[in-house]
């Protein structure tokens, strides 16, 4: 009988584990899940949440800006939009300045529904960063704000992740 020996296998050089990506996705999943979990207000992904919350914030703007302003590519942002309009959410107007040019606004029901997902949003974040200090949190908050703004635009948008899912970004 021949002496079995365990092999060991060679230590990868790169390490999943200690991969910023593959936590950052971690991270990003529990979040959308702790969303999830709470029940979807009004049948909104983070995607489109986070959409509906930028809009509030800049009150109004052309489908192409909105979409840089949540880092989605074109194709992305018109989807999520037209998902948008179709429940009554969002408003398509034209800009009384230039005529030409179409603006995106929060319809009272979206303005409706966000209220509501705030606090939903709010609670997934504290959930997610309850084992930290607040000083913990926002030095994650700044590191992670740094790297995105040392990132060109085209590598933050338009991420596979936010086309997927069946119901869509």
């Amino acid at each position: 009988m021949r002496n079995q020996e365990t092999v060991v296998p060679n230590p990868p050089a790169y390490r999943l584990d200690e991969s910023v990506g593959h936590l950052l996705r971690r991270a990003h999943q529990r979040h959308a899940s702790l969303f999830q979990d709470r029940g979807a207000v009004g049948g909104l992904t983070s995607t489109q949440f986070a959409t509906l919350l930028k809009l509030a914030e800049l009150g109004q703007a052309t489908q192409n800006a909105l979409g840089r302003a949540v880092a989605l590519d074109p194709a992305t942002i018109q989807g999520v939009v037209a998902r948008l309009r179709d429940r009554g959410l969002v408003e398509v107007g034209r800009d009384p300045l230039d005529r030409r040019t179409v603006v995106l606004s929060l319809a009272a029901a979206g303005e409706a529904v966000l209220s509501e997902a705030v606090g939903q949003g709010r609670r997934a974040n504290d959930q997610l960063l309850a084992p930290l200090s607040g000083g913990e949190r926002a030095v994650l908050v700044r590191l992670l704000r740094r790297l995105l703004d040392e990132c060109p635009a085209r590598e933050v948008r338009g991420s596979i992740h936010e086309r997927s899912g069946p119901a869509g970004p």
